[in-house]
């Protein structure tokens, strides 16, 4: 459990999506430094290729993208895992081929005031549900299904949300219009706060402690870029 909680509280806020956030330009540029960067990971399970975005990429690009997130959401430091050969990295491209599930991105450090997370949509396929419900642990990967919790992956496997929620049937009409590819008992106890579009040039900025995943609605493959970031 996060230490700093009370500080991590005081930043919290409702998300939002900032439109016209990148131009044409910055979308290309974007796209192709995604095609250019080494992977990191492809998970044949998941259907998910991992890229992160190291230092010694596009520099200028870094610069631009660093100080139009600080006009959004003011001061931070990045707070992104490094990359395999140990670069400080500004965060994660990921090209998906079957929707995310449930989880959260809070990190492994408890000692940390974790602030915002972000979303650069690349491709125009592609929704994020939001949901209301928050999460002080770390990273989770949320399931009731027993081959899920066994996986092994970056984040911990935990079906501990079941019960720190009020426990309450999810919304049957978002669940089999959204969220279909979760089994509704997984669901149990949260609330939507957002079900986001994707669109070229947005950019959604959420909490960390948010619980949220893809939608189902996905038919080919969706590309986006995600950052992590903490307060000092």
């Amino acid at each position: 459990m996060h230490t700093k909680i009370d500080e991590i509280k005081k930043n919290e806020s409702k998300p939002i999506i900032v439109k016209n956030f990148l131009d044409k330009a910055e979308i290309l540029k974007f796209q192709k430094l995604y095609s250019d960067l080494p992977v990191e990971v492809d998970n044949k399970r998941q259907k998910i290729v991992k890229k992160k975005w190291s230092i010694n990429f596009e520099k200028e690009l870094q610069i631009n993208y660093k100080n139009k997130l600080k006009s959004i959401i003011g001061d931070y430091q990045m707070d992104n895992p490094n990359s395999k050969d140990n670069l400080e990295s500004l965060g994660l491209f990921q090209e998906s081929f079957l929707p995310v599930s449930l989880h959260v991105d809070t990190g492994f450090n408890f000692n940390k005031i974790i602030f915002k997370q972000t979303l650069v949509p690349l491709s125009e396929e592609g929704e994020t549900i939001i949901f209301k419900n928050r999460f002080y642990g770390c990273s989770t990967t949320f399931s009731i299904n027993p081959t899920e919790l066994a996986a092994k992956g970056y984040n911990k496997r935990s079906s501990e949300h079941i019960n720190l929620y009020n426990g309450e049937t999810f919304d049957k009409k978002i669940h089999d219009k959204y969220l279909k590819h979760e089994e509704i008992g997984n669901l149990k106890g949260l609330k939507v706060e957002l079900i986001y579009k994707w669109k070229l040039g947005d950019i959604l900025v959420f909490d960390r402690t948010n619980l949220h995943c893809s939608s189902s609605n996905l038919k080919n493959r969706k590309l986006g870029f995600t950052s992590s970031t903490i307060k000092l």
